[in-house]
């Protein structure tokens, strides 16, 4: 499967990713935010289900609750 992986700068050098199926825009309730693309049609296996580059966790979970997934907050 392939993403599109978006990055915004959360301060202190940190930074929160969103993956998006490469089929779909930004989810609405996404958008008020300052998104930057990160990485185009980013290969994902199947299967996975974490993202350790971009600290995104519980992948086709979030992709079935909200199309889309987020890095946790900690």
């Amino acid at each position: 499967m392939r993403f599109d992986i978006y990055r915004r700068a959360d301060g202190d050098g940190k930074f929160s990713y969103l993956a998006v199926p490469q089929d779909r825009n930004i989810p609405e309730e996404a958008t008020n935010t300052e998104w930057q693309i990160e990485a185009r049609a980013f290969e994902i296996a199947d299967e996975a289900d974490q993202l350790p580059d971009f600290e995104i966790e519980h992948l086709g979970e979030q992709i079935a609750e909200k199309g889309y997934a987020i890095t946790s907050l900690h």
